[in-house]
């Protein structure tokens, strides 16, 4: 589980290409203080799973489905990548909930320079627009953001100056591919409305004495 708050600018080393998989190598000495292999840390929004590392840079694989579904699978060398470790236990929680597991892929459509901040118009893809409410959460290259405006085609976010500073989102052009993860806890209410969960069925129950 992740918080949305990106920890480090990365930069990727490698990506080597097989027929159905890749391997990524990520530098973010940063982020490397509190990961150990087999740990999960989320690249751009895609949670992966730590597989060889050193002092500066580590490792993960990328399977079809990663490549399919994200973003992964065009960046090269030298390209900038935002890097959050997992939660520990006991972390601050200072965005909003997010697994890294990508819903879909938006392009910016548009960027609009504000006094102090950007207001960026993002893509999306038809069967994501039900999840994505005005002030409601979302992850855009794992970034939490807080949604302005949600239309059926395409949503708008507002990127402060720290956002700006400190994600990938600072350099994202028009025409860029980024990804994106909706709120979790839209997709479970939707699921337990579709089986017909009652609301009753869902308030605590308190056990009265004889």
């Amino acid at each position: 589980m992740f918080t949305g708050i990106v920890t480090e600018l990365g930069t990727v080393e490698s990506l080597e290409r097989s027929a159905d998989a890749a391997r990524l190598t990520v530098r973010s000495p940063r982020a490397l203080d509190r990961v150990r292999t087999g740990d999960s840390v989320a690249v751009n929004g895609c949670c992966l799973t730590v597989a060889d590392h050193d002092a500066e840079t580590w490792t993960a694989d990328l399977m079809a489905e990663t490549l399919d579904r994200t973003t992964l699978g065009a960046l090269r060398p030298g390209d900038a990548v935002d890097v959050e470790p997992a939660l520990a236990l006991g972390d601050r929680l200072g965005g909003h909930l997010v697994q890294g597991h990508v819903d879909g892929v938006g392009t910016v459509l548009a960027r609009t320079p504000g006094e102090r901040w950007d207001v960026v118009e993002i893509s999306l893809p038809a069967a994501l627009a039900r999840y994505v409410v005005a002030k409601g959460s979302i992850a855009v290259d794992g970034v939490s953001l807080t949604v302005v405006h949600a239309g059926e085609s395409a949503f708008t976010v507002s990127l402060i100056p720290e956002t700006l500073a400190r994600t990938t989102l600072g350099a994202r052009a028009v025409g860029d591919r980024v990804n994106l993860e909706t709120d979790v806890l839209a997709r479970h209410v939707e699921r337990l409305l579709a089986a017909g969960v009652r609301t009753a069925d869902l308030a605590p129950t308190t056990e009265v004495g004889p």
